[in-house]
């Protein structure tokens, strides 16, 4: 069934009034259940669920990976299954929009757990208590929720303007509930095998799930005598080097170095490779390239010269030369420029996304027919609530960065401006790309207030989290609106509904986040030091620990070799951004990607770019209308979200084993 539009022209003459009418006449459905019980709760479930895939991703590769289709192709089977239940009966195509609203909001409010916070612990040692986290998380999420609402009626009502992941979403509900759902179900199908058969493999990789089905459920250890738990070797290269040290005697060496202290090994990780599928061949093999020089060329350089080596750490340990070591020591700086210089290029030279605060701050001229009766005064978020609630929750954040981080509060008070400026920037993209420029817009934060305090880092990072997290959520907000808008759904009850998954996501993701990450020593103390592993490498953190360290500390601290390198990182990330946009998007490799693949471990870029040419080997002569296309192309993202959730979720069940089981 074709969704009702309006044309170009009406969009170019019709004044925002008369949209609004339009949109109440033809396409709003009414009383049609939305924010039901059932939908809050599915949604709240799920998105806790979903959300600590997010965190588990985000601590692998510092990419957020959106989750609305894969919730909204979950509960339409989920509910599908209860349809002759009194529980599912009658589920709307507006309740599954309302439960990926929530859902989604609960992924997305996950990011300063895996980037500002853990940079901020990362720099000061300290562990923040979960509450302050989860508090400040909520409040900063609401204050972006506040902030969209004036812009969806500008961008979404007004303009119309596209947010194509939106509109997906809006086209595959439509397909699912007016039109044949086969195609739906199609995909649902490959998500739930694909889920099914990586969660088996993952639990045969798993030492806490071998280790508690064998000796507590099996007995094995009693009556076959084992002292381990048998389980498969997630990095396969374990059996290649027990076989060259029995062969050989000896392990490969690039320059002297053991690969394996370069962090050169192949690891079956099928979370990264379907978040591979789902970044594409170009950003994976930019990813790839970085990994390669930095780990392979540049490491093993500056290892033979003395500018990486071991030493003895203040407890009297002795550190030895690794990947994470590598990276601390010397590696960070480029790719951290890289990445930097990149992202900001990439911004600025789209001029359109500026132009959207000014069309914001202009007063626009009603056009002929235009009413001063807001046709959806009773069922859109009053405006009243944001110009109230923007300023209350604004001073809140200020109020609490102060007190649970000591922000100071010119700092706090300087982010409250940036906040709207960059909100409407990160909205812009996303309504016209789907992506959002929260890496670049968060350094900008980081470098204006970081030039007024050098030497408190809070000062820096809290802030830039604050005006990350708000523009981030306001445009993501604005993204999961769009099939509201498209399917005639009641903007102010997805607003509650963006509310309850904020609330959801931080309450399920701040416990995991200690869990996983910050491990208790002997003494049972959680501290940072498990905060950064080869497993989960936090390259968002680490990205944003260097910038506050490069304000801190200043270019005069690092090695000659390193600035050098950083200078030329910042050139080759300008003629790279400058030859993608000359060419349209066809230059092959990414700045800002080629940086993270030398933050991450060699073995995750490996395996991202095995998913990503997998699914880029496989849809590339796939004809559209063929099984292979509709498979490899089309079922590219259930298939990817499949592997993400089934790896995800064994993974993190795993650490928990590990954590609380004996």
């Amino acid at each position: 069934m074709a969704l009702p539009t309006l044309s170009d022209e009406q969009v170019r003459t019709l004044s925002r009034s008369q949209k609004d009418q339009w949109w109440l006449d033809h396409v709003f459905r009414g009383d049609m259940p939305q924010l039901t019980v059932r939908s809050a709760l599915t949604g709240f479930l799920l998105g806790g669920a979903l959300a600590a895939t997010s965190l588990y991703i985000g601590a692998k590769t510092g990419i957020s990976i959106g989750v609305g289709l894969t919730s909204v192709l979950i509960t339409f089977a989920l509910f599908r299954l209860l349809a002759k239940t009194p529980l599912g009966g009658g589920f709307t195509i507006l309740e599954n929009n309302c439960t990926q609203s929530i859902t989604t909001a609960a992924g997305y409010v996950v990011t300063p757990l895996t980037s500002s916070f853990a940079a901020y612990m990362l720099v000061t040692g300290k562990v923040l208590p979960a509450w302050q986290m989860i508090l400040w998380m909520i409040v900063i999420s609401v204050l972006g929720v506040l902030v969209a609402f004036p812009l969806k009626r500008r961008f979404i009502n007004d303009e119309q303007l596209p947010f194509p992941e939106g509109r997906a979403c809006g086209v595959v509900l439509d397909a699912l509930y007016t039109g044949s759902a086969e195609a739906g179900l199609f995909k649902t199908r490959l998500l739930t095998l694909t889920t099914g058969l990586t969660a088996f493999v993952q639990f045969l990789m798993s030492d806490g799930w071998m280790r508690l089905l064998q000796f507590k459920v099996l007995r094995m250890d009693r009556w076959a005598g084992m002292r381990e738990a048998w389980h498969l070797q997630e990095r396969f290269d374990t059996y290649y080097y027990t076989w060259a040290a029995k062969a050989s005697g000896a392990i490969p060496r690039i320059l002297g170095t053991d690969i394996r202290q370069l962090g050169l090994r192949f690891t079956v990780d099928a979370a990264l490779m379907g978040v591979g599928g789902l970044i594409g061949i170009r950003v994976a093999t930019s990813c790839l390239i970085g990994a390669i020089v930095n780990f392979a060329v540049l490491a093993p350089i500056m290892i033979q010269r003395g500018e990486i080596r071991s030493y003895t750490n203040s407890a009297g340990k002795v550190v030895d030369i690794s990947r994470a070591e590598i990276v601390n020591q010397w590696a960070l700086w480029w790719g951290v420029s890289m990445m930097v210089v990149g992202s900001l290029v990439s911004l600025f030279a789209r001029p359109d996304l500026f132009q959207g605060v000014w069309r914001m701050l202009r007063k626009r001229t009603p056009t002929q027919g235009a009413s001063d009766v807001d046709p959806l005064r009773d069922i859109e978020l009053p405006l009243g609530w944001s110009y109230v609630g923007v300023p209350v929750f604004g001073f809140l954040g200020v109020w609490m960065g102060q007190a649970f981080f000591g922000v100071p509060w010119l700092a706090g008070l300087l982010s409250l401006p940036l906040i709207l400026v960059l909100s409407v920037i990160c909205t812009n993209s996303m309504a016209l790309t789907s992506w959002t420029p929260t890496g670049a817009l968060s350094k900008i934060t980081q470098f204006t207030i970081g030039a007024l305090d050098r030497s408190n880092p809070a000062s820096n990072l809290i802030p830039a989290g604050m005006t990350a997290e708000v523009s981030s959520n306001a445009a993501n907000l604005l993204s999961d609106i769009k099939p509201g808008y498209m399917l005639g759904a009641k903007p102010r009850q997805q607003a509650v509904g963006h509310v309850i998954g904020i609330v959801a996501g931080s309450l399920a993701a701040t416990p995991l986040f200690y869990l996983l990450f910050l491990q208790p020593d002997a003494s049972g103390v959680r501290s940072t030091a498990t905060l950064v592993t080869d497993r989960f490498a936090m390259p968002a953190a680490v990205q944003w620990k260097g910038v506050a360290d490069l304000i801190a500390k200043g270019l005069g601290s690092l090695p000659v070799s390193a600035m050098v390198a950083m200078a030329v990182a910042a050139v080759t990330a300008v003629v790279f951004e400058v030859l993608r946009i000359r060419s349209r998007g066809r230059f092959p490799l990414s700045a800002v990607s080629i940086g993270l693949g030398v933050v991450l471990p060699p073995e995750s870029t490996l395996a991202m770019w095995i998913g990503a040419f997998v699914f880029w080997w496989m849809g590339r002569k796939a004809v559209a209308g063929t099984r292979k296309h509709e498979l490899w192309v089309e079922g590219c993202e259930p298939i990817c979200a499949g592997l993400i959730s089934g790896a995800a979720l064994i993974g993190i069940g795993n650490a928990l084993v590990n954590a609380f089981v004996p």
